[in-house]
């Protein structure tokens, strides 16, 4: 029992001196399970501390006595971690192990050193002159890689421009728009949307510069009530060209095609082929729906007759050539 205590106290003791826990283990000849049950909870060192007093137990070369030393300088001078470990070449773990509890920076003091070190190397008068020339505090921010309101800290008071005032206009992005060259290939047959595009403005922008006379649109003149559109095809303004005629698209309309046909074989929307197309012919949504239905004389009682048969109702879309929800829908 004696013997007991007197190494309990002696693991105590070496570990205040500093040794670790495996240090004191292979000293006593013990394991390290045995020296941390000896030692109290509460004087037991953390990973950083360990890491610390390693470092202070390790006999110290010139080369270590030189590196604490340059990195307690360069992290007094303001330096923050990283960049101390990126200046020394080690590993910011290492430059942590390296400074005192008591000369760390609170993160308060690290932020605010940030700043002026960022707001040092920024050159002043190279700033001060191109906000004077009409650059705002955004983009110089964005130009230097800073917040707006680090730039607006550095411009003096009585070169702040007000909010509301701009320096001068600057130029639009995008061609120079120039309506010569928007009429003439207007008139050639580009639309306004493609214009509009190419030249970086709207369409409105466009369309205030094509004469009414040559619009292919709706007039330009506001009017109170919508005009009933005509029964026969717009003769006024400049019409697209198709590749049918409008006989040959009238004939194809009666003959039974539909106007999604008829314009994928022209090239255009369906809505271009009807207004090639009287009102008077145009087919409602009922009869198209009648018109174009897929096997008309497959009814109700031709599937029940095939069911009756035994077939599936896979069996007998198959049979019909129709798909299983529509044979479903017509029995």
């Amino acid at each position: 029992m004696r013997d007991l205590k007197a190494l309990a106290a002696l693991i105590r003791s070496r570990y205040r001196e500093g040794a670790s826990i495996a240090v004191v283990a292979r000293e006593l000849g013990v394991s390290k399970a045995t020296v941390r049950r000896h030692v109290p909870a509460g004087e037991r060192r953390d990973a950083a501390a360990a890491a610390r007093q390693r470092h202070r137990n390790r006999a110290e070369t010139p080369y270590e006595k030189a590196l604490r030393a340059q990195v307690v300088r360069l992290y007094g001078l303001g330096m923050p971690q990283q960049r101390v470990a990126a200046t020394l070449g080690i590993s910011v773990e290492a430059v942590v192990a390296r400074i005192e509890p008591g000369q760390r920076r609170s993160r308060q003091e690290a932020a605010r050193l940030a700043v002026e070190q960022q707001g040092e190397l920024l050159p002043l008068e190279e700033i001060v002159a191109r906000y004077g020339q009409g650059a705002t505090m955004t983009e110089l921010g964005k130009l230097y890689g800073v917040h707006p309101s680090t730039i607006r800290r550095r411009i003096p008071e009585d070169l702040i421009r007000p909010r509301s005032r701009t320096p001068k206009p600057r130029p639009r992005s995008g061609r120079v728009l120039i309506d010569e060259e928007v009429r003439r290939r207007y008139l050639a047959g580009e639309s306004a949307y493609a214009l509009a595009r190419e030249f970086g403005v709207s369409v409105h922008t466009i369309r205030a510069r094509i004469p009414d006379a040559d619009w292919r649109g709706r007039p330009a003149e506001k009017v109170p009530v919508p005009a009933p559109r005509s029964a026969q095809p717009r003769t006024g303004g400049v019409r697209m060209v198709l590749a049918l005629s409008d006989e040959e698209v009238l004939a194809r309309y009666r003959a039974g095609q539909s106007a999604t046909a008829i314009g994928r074989a022209a090239g255009v929307d369906c809505r271009t082929i009807l207004r090639r197309i009287p009102e008077s012919e145009r087919r409602s949504h009922l009869q198209a729906r009648q018109l174009y239905r897929p096997a008309p004389d497959v009814g109700a009682d031709t599937i029940r007759a095939l069911r009756a048969q035994g077939l599936s109702w896979e069996a007998v879309a198959a049979e019909v050539g129709l798909s299983v929800k529509t044979v479903r829908a017509r029995a």
